[in-house]
């Protein structure tokens, strides 16, 4: 298959390079902006023709939950307007898509893991463009799947995982978020996934995938500094009203990955299993 694969530069589109060698028999167009301006309808129709593109794995997005809430026109445009145009040009040659999108379409009130039939309720411009972006997809490309991630971290990009790390180095004292509750997710670990599902075929429909496990900003920055040596560093915990931001956030975030599991088979990593990993690679 010719897979293209968007926002090449990002965290999970670096981890998507680095598994292609695995998949020797595709062919692989990696694109940020500088090769293929995703918010250009045309270029897209171009690009796609042209390279006669058989699936798409859209990486790219505009994540800056904060700077989104007054920056929602950007925000719009690439979390919501490209990738509809990259569903249509895909559907156009009866080819299949995934769409990364988050946990931020849903407001975090529950108490339990949501699962992919809970109604989405963002709170956020960012939640809000993520979700609409999944309607447009869904709509533009019959074939198209969408994982839905949550707190994502890598060896690459800026990540809560790098920040922790170098403020431990510097600072005696850190405050960290502990009434916000989670799941990481390496985003290697989400990549694989994501070939065992071009590989085995691209299911329509909405999937969640995060690592296993529950876990608090507090802990897993205590499981951060702990993994990575950090002994000079004292953390505390903060209530989310201690530290206020322009974006709301999700209290809880736990998602079920039960369909993801069941569909492809699959087993999912402890979540400190892999920040071990990421962290050895660091």
């Amino acid at each position: 298959m010719k897979i293209l694969i968007t926002g090449c530069n990002g965290q999970l589109g670096n981890e998507m390079q680095l598994l292609e060698k695995d998949y020797p028999q595709h062919t692989y167009f990696n694109t940020d902006v500088a090769e293929l301006d995703i918010t250009d309808q045309l270029a897209v129709e171009q690009f796609v023709a042209e390279n006669q593109i058989d699936g798409i794995v859209n990486c790219a997005a505009y994540t800056a939950v904060d700077k989104a809430e007054n920056d929602k026109e950007l925000a719009t445009s690439l979390n919501t307007v490209a990738p509809a145009y990259l569903a249509a040009a895909i559907e156009k040659r009866r080819g299949w898509m995934i769409q990364i999108s988050t946990d931020y379409v849903f407001d975090g009130t529950k108490h339990t893991p949501y699962v992919e039939t809970d109604t989405p309720c963002p709170d956020s411009v960012y939640g809000s463009t993520k979700l609409a972006g999944e309607l447009g997809v869904s709509k533009f490309c019959r074939h198209t799947m969408i994982i839905r991630t949550a707190w994502l971290y890598s060896t690459f990009g800026n990540n809560f995982v790098k920040t922790m790390i170098r403020l431990g180095k510097e600072k005696p004292e850190l405050g960290v978020i502990f009434d916000q509750i989670g799941t990481p997710t390496y985003a290697h670990d989400l990549a694989r996934v994501i070939f065992v599902a071009i590989e085995k075929g691209v299911v329509p429909g909405v999937f969640h995938f995060s690592n296993e496990g529950v876990i608090s900003w507090y802990d897993f920055t205590k499981a951060i500094h702990r993994l990575a040596g950090i002994t000079g560093c004292h953390v505390r915990p903060l209530h989310t009203s201690e530290y206020p931001t322009p974006a709301n956030r999700p209290h809880y975030s736990v998602l079920d990955k039960t369909k993801i599991k069941q569909t492809y088979g699959i087993e999912i990593p402890y979540w400190e299993e892999s920040l071990a990993e990421c962290i050895e690679k660091l």
